[in-house]
């Protein structure tokens, strides 16, 4: 009876195809692309196992190699931190073709430090002061503005930056929190299970720390200034009449592609420094 015929081999586990397959299973939309981004990242088979388990198991991409490119840059992100989104660039690139000039540059519940980065990336020279209620954000964000002389503040919104920044500031990017409360626990769990609650949860509409905002914005805007935060399509008519009440003409920006929606605000009649 002539020998049996060797079964063909299995995959390896470090081969692409076999990453990628795991991916899938595990729900991954982009699963070709995170297979090619954890296998740059592996420094070997084994590290690469110990990435996809992590991926596997529902810990998001970005917290399994530690970084998320935005605008250009590799942002570092470490546990416990908001995961930047790519649908923010869009905050990024208004913001830069509303001030393109802007010498000062505030970047408020700045989490990883990302839009203030990547503005002062573009704005070679740009004074950058970021500022975060929590700690470990205000940690993660030092990293990543460092290398462009940025500052990080610790405290609650306009609290925690230097008073002298009253009336100079060119553009006030401030990503707040804008998810319902009642919706958060609607949110995809790598966001539930792995991000902070204060960067999600935006009070009863969502629009809480929104308006906290723009109340104050007048303030510390410089003339020409611009306040830019993103929101949701549902939410931005309220968003618009609340720049509107605080003093500031405001306008609704839309990226179709990333599906996002900024408003910008700026100071009716000159800025007010008192």
């Amino acid at each position: 009876m002539p020998p049996a015929s060797p079964s063909p081999a299995s995959p390896s586990p470090h081969t692409h195809d076999a990453v990628v397959s795991a991916l899938r299973a595990a729900g991954c939309v982009f699963a070709e692309d995170e297979a090619r981004l954890l296998r740059s990242a592996a420094g070997g088979p084994g590290e690469l196992n110990a990435l996809v388990d992590r991926r596997v198991s529902g810990l998001p991409l970005e917290l399994v190699v530690g970084w998320a490119e935005f605008a250009g840059l590799r942002i570092t992100v470490t546990p416990g931190v908001f995961v930047p989104r790519r649908r923010t660039e869009f905050l990024v690139r208004q913001a830069l073709a509303h001030v393109p000039g802007a010498r000062v540059v505030v970047d408020l519940c700045c989490g990883t430090g990302a839009v203030g980065a990547a503005l002062a990336a573009a704005l070679d020279g740009a004074e950058l002061h970021a500022a975060d209620i929590d700690p470990v954000a205000v940690r993660c964000a030092r990293r990543n503005v460092a290398p462009f002389g940025g500052r990080v503040h610790e405290g609650d919104l306009f609290e925690a930056l230097p008073t002298g920044l009253r009336g100079r500031v060119g553009i006030l990017a401030a990503n707040v929190p804008y998810v319902p409360t009642g919706e958060v626990p609607l949110l995809p769990a790598e966001a539930r299970e792995h991000e902070p609650l204060v960067a999600l949860d935006g009070g009863p509409d969502g629009l809480d720390v929104l308006r906290r905002v723009a109340a104050e914005a007048p303030r510390w805007l410089a003339p020409g200034g611009r306040l830019l935060i993103e929101t949701s399509e549902r939410q931005a008519p309220v968003a618009l009449e609340t720049f509107e009440a605080s003093g500031l003409s405001a306008r609704l920006l839309v990226s179709d592609e990333l599906y996002a929606h900024v408003v910008v605000g700026e100071v009716r009649g000159g800025a007010v420094t008192t």
